[in-house]
């Protein structure tokens, strides 16, 4: 039988060989179920998005987007910034985020993402919480949602430099794969 102080001395003379086993035992590490969850989401946001683009009417796939799971609607807006050519960061979790669903890259500039899948009306203070955060951290958001964007939300955002809010036609723009420039104030 190999001895312990063998293989170390066998590992630190081959410094390859070390290398090598690190790579394998992380790569067939275990995943995590944060992991396992994300990959699950990130494939349903895939499955949705090529979904959308069989549905008739825009009142079908707004429908059909204010039915499918958040965190699945979260992966979905980024997906649709990714398939533009946009980099994006993801957060490493989807709940306890602060308000903040993840970051996208527009011409040079990063844009916090705040998504919600409404089925009715946003709520107001949803988006003043999105605008103060994003005054707090000095940039720029995106407040994309599902509902209906009301007279008190919509003053919220006209009072805003920093906030846009992105819903019904220009949100199906974004998800049809119309460059974010097309739609944008």
């Amino acid at each position: 039988m190999i001895s312990a102080p063998y293989v170390a001395e066998l590992l630190m003379a081959n410094p390859v060989l070390l290398a090598v086993i690190i790579f394998l035992i992380w790569r067939f590490r275990r995943e995590s179920v944060s992991e396992r969850r994300h990959r699950r989401y990130r494939a349903t946001a895939e499955r949705v998005y090529t979904r959308l683009r069989q549905l008739s009417g825009d009142g079908q796939r707004m429908s059909y987007l204010r039915k499918i799971n958040p965190y699945v609607f979260e992966e979905l807006l980024l997906l649709a910034f990714v398939r533009q050519g946009y980099a994006v960061q993801r957060n490493a979790s989807y709940s306890g985020d602060g308000g903040l669903d993840g970051r996208v890259h527009i011409n040079g500039e990063c844009w916090l993402i705040q998504a919600k899948r409404y089925s009715r009306a946003i709520t107001p203070s949803h988006v003043q919480d999105f605008d103060a955060l994003l005054t707090r951290m000095g940039q720029r958001g995106l407040f994309i949602h599902t509902g209906r964007t009301g007279q008190k939300s919509r003053t919220v955002s006209s009072g805003s430099q920093q906030l846009m809010i992105i819903s019904g036609q220009r949100l199906l723009a974004l998800l049809a794969g119309k460059p974010f420039k097309e739609f944008s104030l």
